[in-house]
């Protein structure tokens, strides 16, 4: 009877020792990514390689600084937000007259430019399902700033999130908002807050943008903060955010329960998903004093499960993006602050 007992212990131990490997699976990966680190990044291929000066603005106007791109919902043309002629941290739109949202054709080519007056420091684009174009408008001054704008297709404002020049943590105020999704079901997902004293969290709209729920705050444990810097999607509906001030993408379900975090991607600026679950994140700021272990890159891995397939360096020390994008075909877009201007990668041959 006693060997009986011992038998039935030793089983009940290890159907309790599976039941907690399987439900902190999202914990272990983390703990191995992490351990990992870059190790063996360096070897990974780079299959793309760089197509210089391919957006050009009219006679007469200068690119400011660039921190957002996405792509249309063509599947080709390419939005880009830049700052009025300024620089990073410039509030040049605040008086300037010109549209800082850019729209340009595969070769580059402006095809318009929309939301003059309407900015202080506009930072994330998003394009939704109906080809709406939002815009989260960062740091602000008087009347502009710290909003989430929707416009149509052709330009028309059609709604506002947030009281603009307002910085607060409330249902209805941001403080710096960095960047906008909008989920398959219309809801409205805004990352609110770019480090400093600004917010750190997660704000959910309804799609009439009626609040929702919010969640996060200032810190470095799950479901925690330090920049939410950008916001993305996989076909399974979770929504990553780019932690860019802790070093690593978490994942949730749209309801803001905690999945997973990953560090393996480097310092994430920002986060671009295609329609097959390939990831793609664009790190401007890694280096040995900001993240040790890992360089400044491109890196491009699968949704699915976090493993790094690929690597896209750079000589220069500003030439990778901060905001990132890729279109139907594969091609990456990255938008560069400090540089202001925006890239575009092709697929080598052969890749």
């Amino acid at each position: 009877m006693i060997h009986r007992i011992l038998a039935l212990v030793r089983v009940a131990t290890a159907a309790t020792i599976v039941a907690g490997l399987l439900a902190g699976l999202s914990t272990a990966q983390t703990a191995e990514f992490s351990g990992a680190r870059a190790q063996g990044q360096a070897q990974l291929p780079n299959p793309y390689r760089l197509v210089e000066n391919q957006f050009v603005l009219p006679d007469g106007r200068k690119m400011g600084s660039t921190s957002g791109v996405a792509i249309d919902r063509d599947g080709s043309s390419v939005w880009v937000v830049e700052r009025c002629g300024g620089g990073s941290g410039a509030l040049a739109c605040v008086e300037s007259n010109v549209g800082p949202l850019l729209q340009f054709d595969s070769s580059g080519k402006l095809l318009k430019s929309l939301g003059a007056g309407v900015f202080g420091t506009p930072h994330g684009v998003h394009v939704d399902r109906e080809g709406n174009v939002w815009v989260a408008d960062g740091n602000g001054k008087g009347s502009k700033g710290h909003q989430v704008v929707k416009f149509s297709p052709g330009g028309k404002l059609l709604m506002t999130l947030g009281k603009p020049g307002v910085a607060g943590d409330g249902r209805d105020t941001f403080n710096q908002p960095s960047t906008v999704l909008v989920a398959p079901n219309g809801d409205i997902f805004v990352g609110d807050g770019h480090g400093g004293n600004s917010n750190a969290r997660i704000v959910k709209f309804s799609k009439d943008g009626t609040f929702i729920k919010t969640w996060g705050k200032k810190g470095a444990g799950p479901g925690e903060f330090e920049t939410p810097h950008h916001l993305a999607m996989d076909s399974r509906g979770r929504v990553f955010v780019a932690d860019r001030g802790n070093n690593r993408i978490q994942i949730f379900d749209q309801d803001g329960n905690f999945i997973a975090q990953w560090s393996q991607f480097g310092r994430p600026n920002s986060i671009s998903i295609d329609k097959n679950d390939i990831l793609y994140v664009a790190d401007s700021q890694s280096d040995e004093r900001t993240n040790a272990g890992f360089v400044k890159g491109i890196r491009i891995g699968r949704a699915t499960d976090g493993q790094v397939t690929a690597l896209i360096t750079d000589p220069e020390p500003d030439g990778i993006g901060e905001g990132i994008a890729v279109d139907s075909n594969g091609n990456i877009y990255t938008a560069l602050t400090d540089k202001q201007t925006v890239r575009r990668y092709v697929r080598k041959s052969g890749s």
